[in-house]
């Protein structure tokens, strides 16, 4: 009997430390001081530097592969480029990420020529390092993450 009554008072006062601990936690949620809005919440700063379209196309080449040939069990390739240029830069308001968009168009492995829409991102890369590169060829974007015909790809 006397250890179920210690076992009682154990939980009873954990429960009111869990209820105190998550009313400090959560009680009142305040707006940042001057001190840490003016250093700890200064955001990112992008420099606006984007590389040209022709920089990408190499990337393109060789996620192009990867991805026909590990996801989709298919032997298709990029073997060339042609009409590559650049359709926008940094359309949005000048605070949003820098990006470059550029088309043109990619010859296959089958012979086909397909449009291709692509950007390329400031601090995009893997984990925000480098720059980073987002493609789409129409027609063959297979799980429709840029659908429909590759749309979501463009500005």
């Amino acid at each position: 009997m006397r250890a179920l009554l210690k076992s009682r008072t154990k939980s009873a006062a954990a429960a009111v430390f869990g209820a105190l601990l998550g009313f400090l936690a959560f009680g009142e949620a305040r707006a940042a001081n001057p001190l840490e809005l003016n250093f700890w919440l200064s955001g990112p700063r992008y420099d606006g530097k984007v590389a040209p379209c022709e920089y990408a196309l190499r990337t393109i080449t060789y996620q192009f592969r990867d991805k026909e040939s590990t996801f989709w069990n298919s032997s298709l390739e990029i073997t060339g480029y042609g009409n590559v240029r650049e359709t926008a830069f940094r359309p949005w308001q000048s605070d949003n990420i820098p990006r470059r968009f550029c088309s043109g168009e990619a010859m296959l492995s089958d012979g086909k020529v397909r449009a291709v829409h692509f950007s390329i991102v400031e601090d995009g890369g893997f984990a925000g390092f480098g720059q980073g590169v987002e493609w789409c060829v129409v027609g063959l974007d297979r799980n429709w993450a840029f659908n429909p015909a590759c749309k979501a790809a463009k500005p």
